[in-house]
């Protein structure tokens, strides 16, 4: 399947009305995908589950495209890698190349290059959230579309965010955060409150990128047992779960009996 990459020369005044749901995602290669989740998993266990959350995180949003005025891409690195992306993405979606250095740059230059594409609001979501409350996407939508500017944010149990939408590239909300540290949603609170513009707050939600997090999201997945913070059901992410269950399969199969969350997989 072959994607259009859009280009943010080029403005569709279509798109005014409409939201993208943008998954900010590396190109899904052994070794540089969720990295931290070895150990327990081998390099391309990771390359696998991260095509897994891939393919979950877009069906999602595809699905919720179908009854909201909003449309799914991927924003990806490294430029130049867009073949790693095919089959993996719903019908209709397309790609956006990354931009800039650091990770605040490189969101910053997302949101000028989707909104410079003519969507009249654009929402940056992680690729790590597979079972993400697909009512959260929804209202994150709902949002956007109402008159007059805002950020809308969604919070991550490890003082991260798993969603920002913004109507307009505010430079600030990006500037002077601690990335990859549980201060990054509290700065990133303060950021949006130095420029004085309303803030709308999603309930908050997981990523996974440890051992543990995997974990909690086998625990939601497999065992019906839900994070203690959650508010909805989480998304099925069909995907994800059969390969966790078939990572457990073959930990059952190397292991007779292990100490509940310590999970070799390799």
């Amino acid at each position: 399947m072959t994607y259009t990459l859009l280009d943010p020369r080029t403005a569709v005044s279509q798109r005014s009305q409409i939201t993208a749901l943008a998954v900010m995602s590396k190109a899904p290669r052994a070794g540089k995908v969720k990295t931290r989740l070895s150990p327990p998993l081998t390099m391309q266990q990771c390359a696998e589950l991260n095509i897994c959350f891939l393919r979950d995180t877009t069906r999602n949003i595809a699905e919720v495209a179908l009854s909201s005025p909003s449309a799914g891409m991927v924003c990806y690195t490294p430029a130049g890698d867009e073949e790693a992306f095919d089959g993996l993405l719903p019908e209709g979606f397309n790609l956006i190349s990354q931009r800039g250095s650091g990770f605040g740059e490189r969101l910053l230059s997302a949101t000028q290059d989707i909104l410079a594409c003519g969507f009249g609001s654009v929402c940056l979501i992680d690729s790590d959230s597979p079972t993400l409350p697909a009512a959260f996407l929804s209202e994150a939508v709902r949002e956007l579309n109402r008159p007059g500017d805002r950020v809308v944010l969604g919070g991550s149990d490890d003082g991260g965010y798993y969603l920002i939408g913004l109507k307009k590239a505010h430079s600030r909300v990006f500037e002077e955060i601690t990335w990859s540290t549980s201060k990054v949603y509290s700065e990133t609170v303060e950021r949006i409150r130095e420029i004085g513009v309303p803030l709308v707050e999603l309930p908050l939600w997981y990523d996974v990128d440890d051992a543990a997090t995997l974990q909690t999201a086998s625990n939601e997945l497999l065992r019906n047992c839900p994070p203690y913070f959650a508010q909805q059901v989480g998304y099925d992410a069909h995907e994800t779960s059969d390969f966790l269950l078939k990572l457990e399969a073959l930990q059952e199969s190397k292991q007779e009996c292990k100490p509940a969350g310590d999970m070799q997989w390799a």
